[in-house]
């Protein structure tokens, strides 16, 4: 029976036979295989996602599965899936829908291939799906994928989540008001929004017809997509807000893997929890308080930022004033798919060596 085993070292050279010298490909450090023979200093191999058997040195296979990630191509948008060395998935915003794509793609596309293809699997499980704020071009690629109207463009038969994420604000109507954050308290002459989705209760109450204020828009056909999920369980999939304060990922650590949500930040109100009002323009503050995570891999951190901008970055400067290194990465996502709308000392807090723009060809906002 075929054993699955590493590549350890940087590239390795896999060839058609076992002693001969004619290259069939490179695999690269990381990369997965079925060892299906060994024989003399060769093992015979089927790579992931390859069909064809290769040899390759058997001393090259004595590595082990790393952190895996993926930034989607989601046009203009954000979408990333994170696979850990023990192959847990969590997916991280999914760009516009299938249907304002240039493409017709979006990232539920991406995901369905990773498992179907790539894994042989018919059921695509995630550990976490993570939605960084409520706008359509970080969430529509997630509700694609949880749409069973649209099982057609999938592959894979089935979707199971075990944990739904996201950063708290929403999208409401009252009879007076078409589209608004929710109501407001003030806390030493600031306002906070707290009408805040904190659970799947909360969710599933908030979809009803005489909710007041009630879920509008495509945020709300999402969040109804989500309360109808499931996970491998057959449970109803869970729904958690995350802030500096809320929620946590822990159940997704790993040996020397840990997740640090660093925002948004939270306020004490009277009426509970609530994230600041800090500009007029609505869509200002649903960027402001995107989830802003930390993943730690050993000694290297990746910086996923959503749509942050520079006054909710001054925010989270002050409030880690003399913590400003909790920021610091090797790699991170540009916010707002590199908008000018940045502060450079929250650049020069993150300092990073590599970063990552997820912006499109044809959208209108002129990122970067």
């Amino acid at each position: 029976m075929p054993t699955t085993k590493y590549v350890g070292w940087d590239e390795v050279t896999a060839y058609t036979t076992a002693t001969g010298n004619k290259r069939a490909r490179t695999l690269l450090w990381g990369d997965e295989v079925e060892v299906i023979s060994t024989s003399g200093a060769r093992s015979k191999v089927r790579a992931r996602h390859r069909t064809r058997e290769v040899f390759v040195d058997k001393d090259a296979l004595k590595g082990k599965p790393l952190l895996e990630f993926y930034f989607i191509d989601v046009g203009q948008g954000d979408g990333a899936l994170i696979v850990t060395p023990e192959r847990k998935h969590i997916l991280i915003d999914g760009g516009y829908p299938r249907a304002k794509q240039n493409t017709g793609k979006s990232a539920a596309d991406f995901v369905d291939w990773k498992f179907f293809h790539d894994y042989r699997r018919d059921t695509i499980a995630l550990d976490a799906m993570i939605c960084s704020h409520n706008d359509e071009d970080h969430y529509g690629g997630l509700a694609d994928l949880l749409d069973s109207a649209q099982d057609h463009e999938l592959d894979c038969t089935d979707v199971r989540v075990e944990k739904f994420f996201h950063a708290g604000l929403s999208w409401w109507k009252t009879p007076t008001k078409k589209r608004f954050l929710g109501d407001t308290r003030k806390v030493e002459s600031k306002s906070y929004y707290t009408d805040l989705l904190t659970s799947r209760t909360k969710a599933v109450a908030s979809l009803s017809s005489n909710a007041n204020p009630r879920l509008q828009g495509m945020w709300a056909r999402f969040t109804r997509k989500v309360t109808q999920t499931k996970k491998t369980s057959g449970g109803n999939t869970p729904f958690q807000r995350l802030s500096r304060d809320e929620g946590s990922l822990s159940h997704l650590d790993g040996p020397d893997l840990s997740y640090n949500v660093l925002g948004p930040v939270e306020t004490d109100t009277s009426a509970g929890p609530g994230l600041l009002k800090f500009a007029s323009a609505p869509g200002q503050n649903t960027n402001g308080h995107s989830v802003l995570l930390r993943v730690d891999y050993d000694n290297v951190r990746v910086l996923l930022t959503g749509d942050l901008n520079k006054n909710s970055q001054h925010l989270l400067l002050d409030a880690y004033d003399g913590s400003e290194t909790e920021f610091r990465a090797d790699v991170a996502k540009a916010c707002h798919h590199g908008s000018d709308d940045v502060s450079f000392e929250f650049l020069a807090a993150i300092k990073p060596a590599v970063t990552v723009i997820s912006s499109g060809d044809a959208e209108g906002h002129d990122h970067p």
